[in-house]
């Protein structure tokens, strides 16, 4: 019986003020704590993936930059090989250009240039002209057209199967002009003529001769635009001293 009235006495006993403020405090303290803590496990669970992604985005930015660099690398080291092998190209291009030119320079030297052929083939009597072309030009130049080429095309085909032969060549011009330039425009046509039959057809050099004859013996009058049309041009004879049997009609060196 004492027991119950001292616990009823317990529990009906008021609490004192200053132990609630105590404990207020403390629930308080004790929620901030949790809510602190929770806080800032939520902040962290949050702000993880933004920092990792941030770690690949770097990686990725770094990795990238990289690869640019080395593209970039490889690029201009392919431009420099290229440019190498064009300069390479075009020393080659150049050196076979200047054996071409040297080449030529070295034919045009062994073909005969002469003024006259009296005094220059032996027996020249015994030669007979069996065949001749003429082309001409326009004023002034030197250049062989296609119909020019063509008219060439035709005269040489019958060369195949001639021997001891020569072809005697001789350029003319008008009498429009100085006759020292007219002279050397001659010379420029009838070189033309002879490169192509030489280069196209592959006739040896020494069987030219190259007459260069300016405005001495022109074949029509200067008087007309057709006279001297006529004259601005090219003769090539066709000149052997074999018989149509094939022999020689003179003892001598066959060209």
């Amino acid at each position: 019986m004492s027991s119950i009235k001292r616990m009823t006495l317990a529990v009906a006993s008021p609490i004192k003020p200053g132990s609630l403020a105590t404990a207020a405090v403390a629930g308080a303290f004790l929620l901030t704590f949790t809510f602190g803590c929770s806080s800032k496990n939520y902040v962290r669970s949050q702000t993880a993936p933004l920092v990792q992604q941030t770690n690949n985005l770097d990686s990725k930015t770094a990795s990238d930059h990289r690869t640019i660099v080395d593209t970039d690398e490889r690029a201009q080291k392919g431009i420099a090989t290229a440019q190498g092998a064009a300069d390479t190209a075009n020393q080659h291009a150049l050196s076979a250009g200047q054996s071409a030119d040297a080449a030529g320079h070295s034919a045009q030297e062994a073909y005969n240039r002469v003024d006259t052929l009296n005094g220059v083939i032996a027996n020249l009597d015994n030669y007979k002209s069996i065949a001749d072309v003429s082309v001409t030009f326009g004023f002034d130049k030197s250049a062989l057209s296609a119909n020019d080429k063509k008219t060439l095309d035709d005269f040489a085909a019958g060369l195949a199967n001639k021997r001891s032969y020569i072809l005697a060549v001789t350029g003319g011009t008008d009498s429009t002009g100085d006759a020292n330039y007219n002279y050397g425009l001659s010379q420029r046509r009838a070189d033309a003529v002879v490169n192509y039959l030489a280069t196209k057809y592959g006739i040896a050099p020494h069987k030219f001769y190259l007459i260069g004859i300016g405005k001495d013996q022109q074949v029509a009058s200067d008087s007309t635009s057709a006279g001297r049309a006529k004259n601005r041009r090219v003769e090539v004879k066709l000149m052997t001293n074999m018989d149509q049997s094939g022999a020689a009609t003179t003892a001598m060196n066959a060209h």
